[in-house]
């Protein structure tokens, strides 16, 4: 494919969460406010999910580019216990059987997995009704985030980092989810036409981080990129991504991985290069990015 024109000094941001997972803007609204700050293209990334496509393309104010893509819920299983990671695929074809039946299968589980949360927290006395959380979810991805929402509302906490600490949803009740095998996923999303980016992948405040030796054998797999630039990189884990990219030939991307009021940072905090971008235009055989008139 060919890139479509971008300006040299092109604002892309390629991470970004709508209410189809587990932002609080509809797709409609998350374009129209990449395009109120500014952006050239951003990319709706939701989690194992593409339902926000349609509604986000047909909401596409004049002079931005979508890229259409999704955040995979993956896992490494070279260590114990198994370590979770993200994927980004981009521009892959949604109507593709087999990452289309992974897809769906992990958005059952988590909903699973929430309803079993919700249930260990009723049993501790604490009354978050599991209609109520899924009829907010409005028929998106189901996460944690939904249930972190409840919680705020019962006035048991504060905030969302309250949410996720480990007297809650960050380890007290928090329960495995079943994900894809990261090389399964780098094989299913190249397969449907896409282009993979591991996201965050040096992220330690998130929890534990994979060996560089792992993005070595995901590299020679077929991963793409590596998402450098990310509120949850240090300085020096920036640079560490960069490093390790160079070494192996794969672009580097920069992203928000905006939630709207879940996170406090903004659309176009951080930003991919026209450079980068063109590589995975180029790259992508699924779909192509949607440019409004």
């Amino acid at each position: 494919m060919t890139p479509p024109p971008v300006p040299a000094a092109a604002r892309i941001d390629l991470h970004a969460h709508s209410t189809a997972s587990d932002g609080t803007l509809t797709p409609a609204e998350l374009v129209r406010a990449a395009g109120e700050a500014g952006l050239d293209v951003v990319a709706i990334t939701d989690h194992d999910t593409t339902t926000g496509w349609a509604p986000a393309v047909a909401a596409l104010p004049p002079g931005l580019t979508l890229v259409r893509g999704a955040e995979i819920s993956c896992r490494w299983h070279g260590a114990d216990p198994p370590v979770a990671l993200h994927l980004l695929a981009y521009l892959f074809d949604p109507a593709e059987p087999e990452l289309g039946a992974e897809l769906a299968r992990v958005r059952a589980a988590r909903e699973v997995r929430g309803e079993r949360i919700v249930a260990l927290l009723r049993a501790d006395g604490v009354e978050l009704s599991w209609p109520e959380i899924l009829a907010g979810a409005g028929g998106g991805t189901v996460g944690r985030p939904h249930i972190a929402q409840a919680l705020i509302r019962a006035g048991l906490v504060a905030t969302t980092t309250e949410a996720f600490g480990p007297e809650w949803l960050g380890e007290r009740y928090r329960l495995p989810k079943d994900d894809i095998d990261v090389f399964r996923a780098v094989r299913l999303v190249r397969a449907a036409g896409g282009v993979p980016v591991f996201a965050h992948p040096r992220a330690s405040r998130r929890g534990r981080i994979v060996p560089d030796e792992l993005i070595v054998e995901l590299a020679a797999a077929g991963l793409a990129g590596l998402e450098a630039d990310h509120e949850d990189h240090s300085p020096a884990e920036r640079a560490h991504v960069r490093a390790l990219a160079a070494e192996l030939g794969l672009f580097v991307t920069g992203s928000s991985d905006f939630h709207g009021t879940h996170k406090t940072v903004r659309l176009g905090a951080f930003t991919t290069s026209p450079e980068a971008y063109g590589r995975i235009v180029a790259e992508a055989t699924g779909v192509t990015p949607v440019a409004s008139a």
